[in-house]
């Protein structure tokens, strides 16, 4: 087995490949980023990702970022795991949609209505950007009820995979600023029920 070191913070996107990787059941080091540190994370982390964002993942020297990118890689590379619908199966298609959607379809109006409501000093916040994306937000929620999860407890391959890795990151974070009281039930049901999975508790816990 190859030397994996992630590179983490709390309620960051290393969340996302710190639960891949309790999923898969894959040894690791974990290695805290702080970011009171000029630069963020300290001199050692800017050569890891000169971008001085999370998550990075080396594994033997070699460092990967992107949170589902690292996921596909550790997929792909210490598969074969259920975390991932393969191209044989009936719900491929839906699984790429959901496990790009977690970060594409979703990122710009969580992005915003987190700088909008929460991030940003009082004086900066736009309330017309915030009400742009909380209204999108809530076609998002819309999106992830009617079509993701219809009759659905899980949102591909009727297990739980990567996808849900994805989208329940972004749910995590509307929770956090408060933003999730108005989901659908349907929603709110499979949020909890990702997260009372033993590797998300793991995961999250610090």
């Amino acid at each position: 087995m190859s030397d994996l070191v992630l590179y983490h913070a709390p309620r960051t996107r290393s969340v996302r490949v710190r639960w891949a990787l309790e999923e898969m059941g894959l040894p690791y080091r974990l290695e805290r980023v702080d970011f009171t540190k000029r630069p963020p994370g300290g001199e050692e982390f800017t050569r890891i990702n000169p971008l001085q964002k999370l998550p990075a993942l080396t594994d033997d020297g070699v460092a990967i970022s992107e949170s589902n990118a690292i996921i596909q890689y550790l997929i792909g590379r210490y598969g074969p795991t259920d975390i991932e619908v393969k191209p044989d199966e009936a719900d491929y298609g839906r699984y790429l949609q959901f496990l790009h959607f977690g970060e594409g379809g979703m990122t710009m109006p969580v992005s915003l209505l987190l700088a909008h409501t929460f991030l940003l000093p009082e004086d900066q916040r736009n309330p017309a950007l915030a009400k742009w994306a909380r209204h999108e937000v809530a076609k998002l929620l819309k999106y992830i009820d009617e079509y993701g999860l219809m009759d659905r407890d899980w949102l591909a391959a009727g297990r739980f995979t990567a996808a849900d890795i994805s989208v329940v990151y972004m749910l995590l974070l509307l929770k956090l600023i408060k933003e999730f009281d108005t989901a659908p039930d349907t929603v709110k049901a499979y949020f909890a029920r990702a997260t009372e999975r033993e590797a998300w508790k793991k995961a999250s816990a610090d």
